[in-house]
């Protein structure tokens, strides 16, 4: 893999701490700020709508752009946004700099996931989706707990303070190794891209992605309630709990990449089957702690592992959308994103406990399983990367 395409993992890493930092300080934020957990937890929601919003929109904005100025634009106003996050002492105003926060983080992965499929060959997608994708786990590895013990440590507002910090060697390592100074190739007329991209195998993998991305938000934004209130660990507990789910997301990610370009069929129906029946299970097992840390880890890893499928096969669903491909395939895992933590933050708020979002996670997955073997018995299911797989072939 290109080193630059490494590069680009780093910034995703201090925007994928961001993101999903807040699971492990989503009780103290609570406390602090005096609003309802379920309240709190709408932060995580707020910024996937950001995503949702911002990511073709700003895909859009930025195609008369250098891929590198673009890049280095949003970086900056990530940056400057957390450091108002970390000062602020009001809801409202947290709860807006989540969103323009979304739309910048938005705005530089659809760029990044366009920039990082040009660097490879054209049958390599999912192995640089993959790469590019390592940096969220090694957020949820290394940025989230780390975030989480900084909040017990110094308060929440300190993971702001240390997210901002680490945007700064992103901005940096972008600026100096990422193709593209004054401009790039023209892309083509915007509607031509929006005309291809109503493909059924694109609509089919945007679809999947959104229904696997909110079944994995749903449950991840209240594993800390999770496992203090229904699996009886302790809160220190969190960081560690939260990091088996980055470990096993990086496992997961990597291992998927390996296939995604050669089978990815394959990858989402028998690894979408096992993702349901753990959430099922874990639902189950909860009060269990040694179970519950053990699932934490295996549903991270299928979890990464399908989604980063399914992010490829967006790409090489759209290849004639490269500037509007990274931001539909944004936009649609983070619709997830959003209603995932709602559904969950609506169960727990009805009375159904921190079991609930479990389930709500395996009913996402099951429908996205029965909506790939009717798309299959079609002739529509995912393709490899030359897109012969689940294509009738001509006689």
């Amino acid at each position: 893999m290109p080193f630059s395409l490494l590069l680009l993992g780093l910034a995703v890493f201090a925007q994928g701490t961001s993101e999903f930092m807040l699971s492990g300080l989503v009780p103290d934020i609570a406390r602090d700020l005096r609003v309802t957990v379920p309240a709190a937890g709408a932060l995580t929601s707020a910024f996937a709508v950001g995503m949702v919003v911002g990511a073709p929109l700003m895909a859009a904005l930025g195609r008369r752009w250098s891929r590198r100025g673009a890049l280095l634009g949003f970086l900056l106003v990530f940056l400057a946004v957390h450091v108002v996050g970390a000062v602020t002492d009001r809801f409202e105003v947290l709860l807006a700099t989540r969103v323009v926060g979304a739309l910048a983080n938005a705005g530089f992965l659809a760029v990044a996931l366009v920039t990082a499929a040009g660097l490879v060959a054209p049958g390599a997608k999912g192995r640089a989706t993959a790469t590019l994708l390592g940096g969220v786990t090694l957020a949820c590895v290394v940025g989230v707990p780390a975030g989480a013990l900084l909040g017990q440590v110094w308060g929440w507002r300190s993971a702001f303070w240390a997210v901002a910090l680490l945007s700064v060697p992103a901005v940096i390592a972008v600026a100096r190794s990422v193709p593209g100074g004054a401009a790039d190739a023209a892309p083509p007329a915007l509607v031509d891209e929006v005309r291809s991209l109503r493909s059924p195998r694109l609509l089919l993998a945007l679809l999947l992605g959104a229904l696997v991305n909110g079944a994995t938000f749903c449950t991840f934004t209240y594993l800390a309630p999770l496992a203090t209130e229904v699996g009886g660990l302790d809160d220190a507990w969190v960081p560690g709990v939260l990091a088996l789910f980055g470990a096993g997301s990086f496992v997961g990610v990597n291992v998927g990449g390996r296939f995604a370009d050669r089978s990815p069929a394959s990858v989402v129906t028998a690894g979408g089957a096992a993702l349901g029946a753990g959430w099922c299970v874990l639902a189950l097992g909860a009060g269990h702690p040694v179970l519950l840390l053990g699932l934490v880890c295996v549903l991270g890893a299928l979890s990464f592992g399908v989604g980063s499928t399914l992010i490829s096969q967006v790409l090489y669903a759209a290849p004639d959308a490269p500037t509007l491909a990274g931001g539909f395939a944004t936009a649609a895992f983070n619709v997830g994103a959003a209603l995932g933590p709602w559904a969950g933050g609506l169960a727990i708020g009805a009375g159904y406990g921190y079991r609930s979002p479990a389930w709500i996670s395996a009913g996402l997955v099951v429908y996205a399983l029965a909506l790939t073997v009717a798309a299959s018995a079609r002739g529509g299911a995912l393709g490899r990367a030359d897109g012969t797989a689940g294509v009738p072939r001509r006689p």
